[in-house]
């Protein structure tokens, strides 16, 4: 799951749509083109929907989830009386085989990705809007949640689990969480001992999922319209220098170490040993410090100079194959599988966050103070931009961190030449 932070993959943007179907047989065929709702039809809508006669569907997905697709698709089958099943692929794998695999007649009629692919999946015509039920998942999802799943003003996902990184703090060292970096940097002041290898702070300072926090919660961004305009690029605007000031100011005074001394690993064993106080890691890593034994808690992130603290968001949800042969049945399983009833469930099986606003505030999920701090942190979050585009961002903003944490280069020369190599990219693939 942490590794959505990876670059958005690349896709060809042009295709020529052979005839074809998915679910794994059935004469091929191209997408059908929207219904104008000829005179004398029954527009469709969410309560009266029915899959198509004989549907039989497939849906990838992680096989972390099927313990809760299992259980749910059993319902499914009784209530529709379509067959589906269940095949194995991670999320971040789907879009890539989806690009092969949908044209040929050969893909999952459900798919599941991370929202950041979504803008590749659509300029490629992979995957349909979710129309039928665009009311509904609106009216029940979180702001950001629907925001990462639309693209280009179009709602394409069903969204069922929300994530983001958070503060994780050993109790026994630190017995509440700091509300600003300024305790930190008090804390580091006589809690650090390089000697020892013991250090307040701790996040993986090469990936730049995390160090955007510290850039975003000044004011820097990345693309403009709201991740939508990548020819208005803050990576290099007044707030970004200043986040990128202060990441100098926290290499002298709070993590001494050069960006390849701190990887996830590293990071673990010393939370789990006693050793770092605090972590900015995401709920990938909550069964790994349970396990360690570690008395910990979980907190939205510290404030900057007063200001709280942005981190990126991702989204997870499903996606109906635009190449399916069977459309209805299978908009009915993403909303299915998504709606407030499964969030609950997935939630009880699993420990999802749910993207659904009424399961994210019940209280089953509230009276958990760790659930808590990461739903407060996504409502403070961005969801990674879906553009196609971030794939030349994530290389020369990554080098310009490394420069401005390892060798202490001008802050403001090293965004400014991360933000022209970006432009650069940009004027070579649009």
């Amino acid at each position: 799951m942490r590794k959505w932070q990876g670059a958005v993959l690349s896709i060809g943007m042009a295709f020529t749509l052979a005839a074809c179907s998915t679910g794994g047989g059935g004469e091929a065929s191209s997408p059908a083109a929207p219904s104008d709702n000829p005179e004398g039809t029954v527009q469709l809508t969410a309560e009266n929907l029915q899959p198509e006669d004989g549907a039989t569907l497939v849906i990838w997905e992680d096989k972390n989830q099927r313990s809760f697709i299992e259980q749910r698709v059993k319902k499914f089958e009784e209530k529709y009386g379509v067959t589906v099943k269940m095949e194995e692929l991670p999320p971040t794998d789907q879009v890539t085989k989806l690009t092969t695999d949908g044209p040929a007649g050969l893909a999952a009629d459900v798919v599941v990705f991370p929202h950041d692919k979504i803008g590749s999946a659509s300029e490629a015509g992979l995957i349909l809007p979710n129309d039928i039920f665009e009311a509904e998942t609106a009216a029940n999802t979180s702001e950001n949640a629907l925001k990462a799943v639309t693209f280009k003003d179009v709602l394409y996902g069903y969204p069922y689990s929300v994530e983001t990184y958070a503060l994780f703090y050993n109790k026994a060292l630190v017995p509440e969480a700091p509300k600003s970096f300024d305790e930190i940097i008090d804390f580091a002041k006589t809690f650090n001992n390089t000697k020892s290898n013991q250090y307040a702070l701790m996040w993986e300072l090469q990936q730049f999922y995390y160090n955007y926090a510290f850039l975003a919660s000044q004011g820097g961004y990345i693309f403009g319209d709201n991740g939508m305009d990548s020819s208005d690029l803050g990576l290099n605007n007044e707030g970004a220098q200043k986040g990128g000031e202060f990441l100098q100011k926290l290499k002298a005074e709070v993590l001494p170490l050069k960006m390849g001394d701190v990887n996830y690993d590293i990071k673990k064993g010393l939370f789990s040993s006693g050793k770092l106080a605090m972590d900015i890691n995401g709920p990938w890593t909550i069964a790994d410090y349970r396990t360690a034994g570690i008395d910990f808690g979980v907190a939205p992130l510290p404030a900057i100079d007063g200001k709280p603290m942005t981190s990126f968001s991702g989204v997870k949800a499903y996606y109906v194959n635009a190449f399916t042969q069977y459309p209805n049945a299978s908009k009915l399983l993403a909303a299915f599988l998504s709606n407030e009833e499964a969030q609950m469930e997935n939630f009880d099986m699993n420990g999802t966050l749910p993207a659904n606003k009424n399961v994210a505030a019940d209280a089953k999920v509230q009276e958990d103070s760790i659930n808590k701090a990461f739903l407060e942190q996504f409502n403070n979050s961005t969801p990674m931009p879906s553009l196609p585009a971030m794939d030349s961002v994530w290389g020369p903003i990554t080098s310009a961190i490394t420069d401005i944490w390892d060798s202490g280069k001008d802050v403001k020369a090293s965004l400014d030449n991360a933000v022209k190599q970006i432009k650069e990219s940009l004027a070579t693939v649009q």
